[in-house]
């Protein structure tokens, strides 16, 4: 079965370069030009590996990287960008990439930077959170329980696990309500800003001692909500 890779980039001139060499290489290549239709294309297929732009319409290659990042977290991906920053590369590893090539680059260093990062996934174990501990409430990312102190089982929806791991995994980091509505919502219509406050609101409900005065789950006026866990 032939490699799958998502090739995400907007400019169609070099889009069509990379993804022609690719196939030369006898991948099978999908190219997208925006970040949402990007998120659409990972929920609705498997891909043995992602080439994401960083500058792209619809959503920036950043946010695409984080919120591939909460669902699969084995997935290689390989950012490529015009920015040649420290900054950038920081950022662009912190949401999960795995590797970082600027523009422009050596289509053999980009080949092999692909074999490399394929043949590292294949024995690489899963490193993501599946499970954690919460003011002694059991999480299980997987199969979207909490298991409380008495026992009890709690169902987390699928949105509600999603947020949840992400507020864990930027834990005592200021989240925005924007960076939120990008990564767990994707590419879905927006939701309020009421929704993620009543999914906090729950958090605090299932997770902190005093639900009316929360240690664990903070708003931030104006800005977005963090876990000080």
């Amino acid at each position: 079965m032939a490699t799958r890779i998502l090739l995400v980039e907007d400019e169609p001139s070099l889009s069509e370069t990379i993804k022609l060499n690719l196939e030369l290489e006898g991948y099978h290549v999908t190219a997208i030009d925006d970040g949402r239709k990007a998120l659409k294309a990972v929920k609705d297929a498997r891909f043995d590996l992602i080439l994401l732009d960083v500058m792209l319409p619809g959503l920036d290659g950043f946010s695409v990287c984080q919120s591939v990042r909460l669902e699969n977290s084995e997935i290689p991906i390989l950012m490529l960008t015009a920015k040649n920053t420290s900054q950038d590369k920081i950022e662009g590893l912190k949401t999960g990439a795995d590797d970082y090539l600027t523009k422009p680059f050596n289509l053999e260093e980009l080949l092999l930077r692909i074999a490399n990062l394929l043949r590292r996934s294949q024995r690489k174990e899963n490193d993501s959170i599946k499970k954690c501990s919460i003011n002694n409430r059991e999480v299980d990312f997987v199969s979207h329980e909490v298991i409380m102190p008495e026992g009890e089982k709690i169902m987390l929806t699928k949105k509600e696990a999603l947020l949840l791991k992400l507020l864990v995994e930027r834990k005592n980091e200021v989240v925005s309500r924007e960076h939120i509505l990008e990564t767990v919502w994707g590419y879905d219509i927006y939701p309020s800003t009421r929704t993620i406050d009543n999914f906090i609101v729950t958090f605090r409900k299932y997770f902190e001692t005093d639900p009316s005065n929360p240690a664990l789950f903070l708003s931030v006026r104006g800005v977005g909500y963090k876990f000080a866990g």
